[in-house]
């Protein structure tokens, strides 16, 4: 007869081990289901449990991107740009203290008072300094001594030249002082001196014995700077009674009545279209009267 006696096989317990189900029958209920865990590489790693303890691993999910297009551009841009500053810094302290730049020869233009021998003189200092050192301030303060130097202005040519370019004070009449004569301009600065008027093609102006009233003089030589050269050359004489009353004298003893200061370059132009016209035997002109410019006489 067979035996209806089941087998003794429980879920959860290996076969042929003992006290398993009395463990379980101990903590009041059944173990039938089997769990499972698997640590990953970052846990469970410890010295506590036999690992050496290291760096924490890079995580494998990290992905690397490459650096944007223009952010590339831009960082090789502004290496170039630094290189290029340091090349040209480099050249330009060069230039500036190279001893081959060293000024070795000056040129002049532009002198008539005074000779180029003179303005070479005065910048004797600045040879042997390097050219791009030496600027129209410089030379300036050197040639201030020189008063008959108005203006100046300089120009490098290397490898070793400076050019000078001057602009004079244009003499516009001699002032009597005493048994001499002062060469003065529009400004009434001192040219020179001479003892023989003759042979200087400009008016003389007389104070008279004594020294002239400055708002005369500058009445007077402000009226002589507004002429040509050519009417400047034919006047002997220049006076002023007041500044409203300024008078010139030609060197063929005709007068010319000026007046005030007033539209200077006026009067100027109108004497000189005067002074061109055929001149009438029958008729002598004595008196060119331009205090009017719009409306000369003539008697």
């Amino acid at each position: 007869m067979p035996s209806t006696r089941r087998p003794g096989y429980k879920p959860g317990i290996k076969p042929g081990t003992r006290g398993s189900d009395s463990g379980s029958r101990q903590n009041g209920a059944r173990t039938d289901v089997i769990s499972a865990s698997k640590a990953g590489p970052e846990t469970g790693s410890s010295p506590a449990a036999g690992r050496p303890a290291g760096p924490a691993k890079t995580p494998d999910n990290v992905l690397s991107f490459p650096e944007p297009r223009a952010r590339r551009r831009k960082r090789i841009l502004v290496s170039i740009i630094g290189v290029l500053a340091v090349l040209v810094a480099g050249i330009v302290a060069a230039a500036v203290y190279s001893p081959v730049l060293a000024l070795r020869s000056i040129t002049v233009e532009g002198t008539k008072m005074l000779s180029a021998d003179q303005v070479q003189a005065a910048l004797a200092p600045l040879q042997g300094k390097p050219l791009p050192q030496i600027g129209d301030e410089d030379v300036a303060a050197l040639l201030r001594q020189l008063v008959q130097v108005k203006d100046v202005s300089t120009q490098a040519r290397p490898p070793a030249t400076l050019h000078i370019r001057i602009t004079e004070r244009v003499p516009v009449a001699l002032v009597k002082q005493g048994a001499g004569f002062q060469l003065v301009d529009v400004d009434g600065v001192q040219l020179g001196t001479t003892t023989d008027a003759d042979p200087v093609k400009l008016p003389v102006i007389d104070g008279g014995g004594g020294t002239l009233p400055q708002d005369l003089f500058q009445a007077i030589t402000g009226v002589l700077g507004a002429l040509p050269a050519d009417v400047l050359a034919r006047l002997s004489d220049a006076s002023a009674k007041s500044v409203d009353a300024v008078e010139l004298k030609l060197v063929d003893g005709q007068t010319i009545v000026w007046g005030n200061a007033g539209e200077k370059e006026l009067k100027a132009t109108v004497l000189a279209a005067l002074l061109k016209a055929p001149a009438d035997p029958k008729n002598p002109v004595r008196v060119y009267d331009v205090s009017v410019p719009r409306h000369p006489v003539t008697r």
